[in-house]
């Protein structure tokens, strides 16, 4: 019962605190990436490093979650639905905690402020995810899952935004290899990597497509994962939402603002950056 009760705290928090925080992003850059400090601290992180180290807890959480949690599932328990939901979760962790970073080239360091927060963010919403696709919630709703338009269209939703976030990925890794094997310095004297204009695919429309398909991924998994949650009040929300909405919720609060503060640094320190270009929804914003 008081795993439960924590299960409920958690999730009821998850809700309110990305529209608190999120938006201050808006007018504060978030110390990584382009926004990283230039100067060497011991607070200062080797960004691949710190990448990989940060992103892992998520799988760690959510399969401890999932096994070890107030409805600890097995593999022989559950039902299909909820095995390729699991599949879907860890393959995107996969590619995004070792993957990914280990094909980088180079990354710009990070703030320890960063690490912390993402490992932070990571443990409850992997604990969040695990729990309830274990949960007699999940259990009871995907029962019927593959008889719902809604679970395959989610699926393939989520196929798209992964396959999206990969693609788009690698123009910005292209751009890093070519640096690399010219030997450049950043032309912008912003620390030591190198930044251009991406070109290609929804770099055509957005400044970060990366972003915008991890939330087409996040929106089709939740599609396919949870029912919708109730929209009455403002109460009946917080009761009804379940993780898969949550981790969505919070990915367009706690990214919308970071794709905005990097497209007006794109437009300050390249002149010649497209003005048609919005930063991260296609011809909205």
């Amino acid at each position: 019962m008081q795993s439960e009760f924590l299960y409920d705290t958690a999730r009821k928090w998850f809700f309110l605190i990305p529209p608190i925080f999120g938006p201050l992003q808006f007018f504060i850059d978030a110390p990584f990436g382009r926004f990283a400090p230039s100067n060497d601290s011991i607070l200062v992180l080797d960004g691949i490093k710190s990448w990989i180290i940060m992103e892992l807890f998520s799988p760690i959480s959510f399969i401890t979650a999932l096994y070890r949690g107030p409805w600890a599932a097995s593999l022989s328990v559950m039902s299909t639905p909820q095995v390729i939901l699991t599949s879907l979760f860890i393959i995107h962790y996969l590619n995004r905690a070792i993957i990914s970073p280990l094909r980088t080239p180079s990354r710009s360091k990070s703030h320890i402020a960063m690490p912390i927060f993402a490992i932070m963010f990571n443990i409850v919403n992997g604990a969040l995810m695990g729990t309830y696709l274990a949960s007699p919630t999940a259990s009871a709703f995907l029962a019927g899952a593959f008889s719902r338009p809604s679970f395959w269209a989610g699926t393939i939703l989520w196929a798209f935004g992964f396959m999206g976030n990969i693609l788009h990925d690698e123009v910005l890794l292209n751009i890093r290899r070519k640096s690399k094997a010219k030997g450049k310095r950043n032309e912008n004297k912003l620390g030591k990597e190198h930044y251009a204009i991406p070109h290609g695919y929804l770099y055509r429309y957005i400044s970060y497509p990366n972003y915008f398909c991890e939330w087409l991924e996040w929106f089709g998994y939740a599609l396919a994962a949870a029912p919708l949650p109730a929209f009455i009040s403002l109460t009946e929300t917080m009761r009804t939402v379940q993780p898969p909405w949550l981790f969505f919720w919070a990915e367009v609060w706690f990214m919308i603002s970071r794709a905005y503060r990097g497209h007006q640094w794109y437009h300050k320190n390249f002149p010649e950056y497209p003005k048609e270009r919005k930063a991260v929804v296609p011809f909205i914003f």
